[in-house]
């Protein structure tokens, strides 16, 4: 979570652990080589009474003003300035070529040239291609090891022949093309661009097709379309959810998907260093702040193509735990267990299904990591509360933020074993000159865990298991982990003796933002919470000390970003990204460039891999918690490859329209980055929901793989039983959901195996319909049912398309009937308040079950199968069912569904027993009413049909042995 713009108190909160502000002096000899003006300072605390608070100065979160260079009109162009290299001495190898690249002329432009590098191409598969560049000399260079993120391997074929990649190149200058074999289509091509190659700036560029359509590169707030105009940083950043900059992951990746040759490539850049990449109308420009250019190029051809090639070589991800995709509710306001238990009742109580509950840092002792609050959420009240909630078949999930609290030496009490283990395990981030990295964050100055430490994973692990034997959690929600600081530099390296110090800020506020149009249709509440806020806002607030300590020198504004030889000036590199903060210092809202890892690695190398590090060592712990049970994870920092350990959220959103809009675009890109569980904050984390905005994305949320209701401390309640209209129309989208439940288990479980994500745009469904590009108000789940939601207020309609029509037919999800469009046609949808347009693809069949108050319990429940015939009255699908929780899967089960001339045929594969017996087909889309429908030899006269719709019903007693425990045919004639 991100603290808002306008903020109030946080005291109570942060004393709630009882421990007192002891006096303290400068404390420690250590400081960091990092901006030293702002930590020259001496600073001291002088009350110790509980009463007062000491906050965190606020000059020490001011960074140093950066002027981002695509900003700055007077920059230097690097394509004009400088001459790029030529090629030499190339060879032949087993899978490719080697060659030397010797610079034609000294640029410097931001940085000091390389005087040689390196050329490796590699011929992977028959669709991958790898072409590496670094230099000769890797003293001062970063070298992403495979260790750390994986790379994708050399397959066994042969090269050349066989790929449908070749490489083609120029001497000098040198550049290179990509052309694909099968058509002669150029995919990539330097050609006309001198490759700049300095020890932190790296920039090279590629040509693109006018009208081109890009997507990926992620992570932001924007469109699904990267289109011509947008610079896209990529660097992890704790924000909350500015739109078009960067925030909390970092995705190298774009998907070059080609209307006029019906083709589509993709283009992978495994760095982990600050990036930004400029999408112009006929070029693309990629700049890196160090490390190696180590390009992967797949070919496709379709997006589907290309995203499974991708995911493939990336990582697969996980197979989620079944109940993963239950709803979820959380929010950072339950201040008590008292309170927790009152949500899990009240959703029980107007019946809405609930599958977890989640905590924000209310339940921690002072906002430290594995801890409970003593007073509000006391452990043994609280672990009733788990009980109740496991007996129920319901789970649990708390966060984990990223840093972990120092404790004052000059306070007795101030007792953190798991900091304290960390120590001795020396698993923790230094300074440059080996003493502890010290920022802040929620609980006061906090040190950082180094995933690059060789003891990290043990003590993370133990952390874990210990906890989880005091309160019984289900899974982890990894929150923080950019990662974050308040501070800038290791502020807290002479200041630790004040903890627990207080963020620069406060927090808790009641939110003064409403939706568009709240004024319409909530006048009476809106009357209500001025008054709130006039009394809130007119009242003194509590009386507090701040902390004395003060800066000896002013922050300096003035430009830092010079150049220096080695690894080059690490806290203010020449070229200055446009890092959405402040002042745009790399240092605001994180840990500092140079804060140094165990191997001697500087952060500004891996800055963006942190989350993917916590991640990683989560996985690993949560394994040993639960043994031969599948993690969990929900994470806000990811990166390539964090799919096999993670799902994550879209993070700090805003209760606006704008960004449930947006909501759809990133679920787009986190299935094409590899991270197929992918939720946001629905009806809005920052400022306040109301009735409509909360009604409409209750329903459009229920079709993302995570589904789950988070909102801001200050913020109004929104769960869905505060209103009347949002508690029905939930109940009646959820019954929707854990209906199809068996389907979206299915989709997941193929995400695990090919890397094709359950959410899907229609462009990549449709590749050859270019009026289809840019959709991104309604999406598919798997290939068979289209989510056409309400994007704006006050309105009872939508407007959406049918994509393949007239070939393809598509079926009223309610009501069964199909739909009457023409191609391209965007046709008007009744859509009122509480109902949202669903419509099932013809040619598909779509495993059901009835649906219950939680997963366990539907998955108890007898099975039903929807066929929806196409046209040609066939249809086909396919049920994956295992127990829902094993790592290692030794029992499943597949069932293979086809319809063709009047016939179902079920045919199972498998030894997972599944026992429920089959109650009910619906068959979608046929002409006449049979004079018969049979079930093997079994004539059934309990059928009905309505609009061209077969409904068979109890067929119970047929199939008692299980629904899939044999094969079974089911006539209608």
């Amino acid at each position: 979570m991100l603290f808002p713009t306008k903020t109030a108190s946080i005291v109570t909160a942060l004393l709630a652990a009882g421990s007192a502000v002891s006096a303290s002096s400068a404390v420690g000899k250590a400081k960091s080589t990092f901006s030293t003006s702002v930590l020259s300072s001496t600073a001291s605390a002088t009350s110790s009474a509980a009463s007062e608070v000491v906050s965190l100065a606020q000059w020490a979160t001011l960074g140093v003003t950066q002027y981002p260079n695509i900003f700055d009109p007077n920059a230097v162009d690097a394509n004009e300035v400088c001459s790029g290299y030529s090629l030499t001495g190339l060879k032949t190898t087993k899978t490719g070529l080697y060659g030397r690249l010797k610079l034609l002329k000294a640029c410097n432009v931001y940085g000091y040239d390389f005087d040689e590098l390196s050329l490796i191409v590699d011929y992977q598969s028959a669709e991958r291609l790898n072409v590496q560049i670094r230099p000769i000399d890797l003293t001062y260079v970063y070298v992403l090891p495979e260790t750390l993120v994986s790379k994708p391997g050399i397959d066994t074929f042969t090269p050349f022949i066989d790929s449908d990649l070749v490489f083609a190149y120029t001497a000098s200058p040198f550049s290179f093309t990509i052309v694909r074999k099968s058509t002669g289509e150029i995919l990539f091509s330097t050609a006309g661009n001198p490759l700049v190659y300095e020890n932190q700036f790296i920039q090279f560029n590629t040509s693109l097709p006018k009208g081109h359509f890009i997507t990926g590169l992620g992570e932001s707030i924007h469109g699904f379309q990267q289109e011509p105009g947008a610079n896209k940083t990529l660097y992890a950043n704790d924000v909350g959810d500015p739109i078009d900059a960067n925030i909390y992951g970092v995705h190298p990746i774009y998907v070059d998907q080609r209307y006029d040759t019906n083709t589509t490539h993709g283009v992978y850049l495994r760095n982990s260093h600050a990036q930004e990449v400029l999408i112009r109308d006929e070029s693309l420009t990629w700049r890196l702040l160090g490390g190696t250019l180590d390009l992967y190029f797949f070919s496709g051809t379709t997006v589907k193509d290309v995203i499974t090639q991708y995911v493939s070589s990336i990582g697969l991800p996980n197979l989620i735990p079944y109940w993963s995709l239950g709803f979820h509710q959380c929010r950072w306001g339950y201040n008590s267990s008292n309170r927790l238990s009152e949500v899990i009742e009240n959703f029980r109580k107007f019946n809405i299904p609930l599958e977890t509950i989640w905590t924000d840092i209310d339940y921690m002792d002072s906002y430290k990591d594995f801890t409970t609050d003593p007073y509000r959420y006391p452990l043994e009240k609280f672990q009733a509360v788990l009980d109740d909630l496991h007996a129920n078949h319901q789970h649990f999930v708390p966060i984990v933020d990223a840093a972990i609290y120092h404790p004052s030496p000059l306070n007795e009490s101030d007792i953190y074993p798991v900091f304290d283990d960390g120590i001795a395990a020396d698993v923790y981030l230094k300074n440059p000159d080996g003493s502890l990295y010290i920022g802040a964050v929620w609980p006061g100055y906090t040190v950082y865990p180094d995933w690059l430490a060789s003891g990290a994973q043990d003590w993370w692990t133990k952390a874990m298991v210990d906890w989880h034997q005091k309160v019984p959690f289900d899974g982890i929600w990894l929150d923080m982990n950019e990662v974050s600081s308040f501070c800038v530099g290791s502020c807290g390296s002479q200041n630790y003796s004040q903890n627990p110090v207080h963020p620069p800020f406060d927090v808790g506020n009641p939110a003064t933002t409403f939706p568009l149009g709240f004024n319409m249709t909530n006048s009476t509440d809106l009357q209500y919470y001025n008054s709130v806020w006039y009394t809130y806002t007119h009242t003194p607030e509590p009386s507090t000390t701040a902390s004395t300590t003060t800066s000896s020198t002013t922050v300096s504004t003035n430009p830092m970003n010079t150049k220096a030889p080695g690894k080059g000036n690490i806290n203010y590199p020449p070229y200055a990204i446009n890092h959405q903060q402040g002042t745009h210092d790399l240092a605001i809202h994180a840990v500092s460039p140079n804060a140094t890892h165990a191997d001697g690695t500087p952060e500004y190398d891996v800055h963006n891999l942190w989350g993917y590090g916590i991640t990683n060592a989560t996985y690993n712990a949560l394994l040993e918690v639960f043994p031969g049970k599948r993690p969990f994870i929900i994470s806000r920092s990811t990166f390539p490859g964090s799919g096999r350990w993670t799902g994550h959220w879209g993070g700090d959103n805003s209760a606006d329209w704008a960004y449930m809009y947006f909501s759809i675009p990133q679920a787009l890109s986190f299935g094409l980055f590899g991270i197929p569980m992918f939720g946001v904050d629905v009806c809005g984390f920052n400022g306040n929901t109301d009735m409509e905005l909360c009604n409409r994305w209750m329903q459009l949320g229920a079709f993302f793989p995570f589904y789950r209701n988070h909102n801001y401390l200050g913020a109004i309640d929104q769960e869905p039983y505060v209103w009347e209209s949002v508690a029905e129309a939930t109940r009646t989208v959820m019954a929707i959901r854990y209906e199809i439940l068996p389907y979206y288990y299915t989709l997941m479980y193929e995400a695990s195996k090919t890397g094709m994500p359950a959410l899907r745009a229609l462009s990549w469904e449709f590749p050859d319909d270019k009026s289809l590009a840019s959709v991104e108000t309604q999406f598919l789940i798997g290939e068979a049912i289209l989510v056409t939601p309400v994007l704006e207020p006050h309105v009872n309609y939508v407007k959406g398309v049918f994509p393949g029509v007239p070939d393809e037919v598509w079926y009223d999800y309610y009501t069964h009937e199909p739909v009457s469009a023409g191609p391209g046609e965007n046709i008007t949808l009744s859509a009122p308040l509480g109902h949202i347009n669903v419509h099932i693809r013809g040619g598909y069949i779509i495993p059901t079950q009835k649906p219950a108050y939680t997963t366990t319990e539907s998955r108890k429940n007898d099975w039903g199968l929807t066929v929806a015939l196409d046209k040609a009255g066939s249809a086909r699908g396919t049920l994956y069912v295992d127990d829902g929780e094993s790592v290692a899967v030794e029992d499943f089960l597949v069932v293979d569904f086809v319809a063709t001339q009047g016939s179902l045929y079920t045919f199972p594969r498998g030894t997972y027993d599944v026992c429920q017996p089959l109650a009910s087909v619906t068959v979608l889309g046929v002409d006449s009413k049979p004079r018969v429908v049979s079930l093997g030899e079994s004539k059934i006269s309990n059928f009905t049909y309505v609009n061209n719709t077969i409904f068979v019903s109890n067929l119970q007693a047929l199939t008692s042995a299980g629904a899939w425990a044999a094969p079974l045919v089911i006539s209608w004639v």
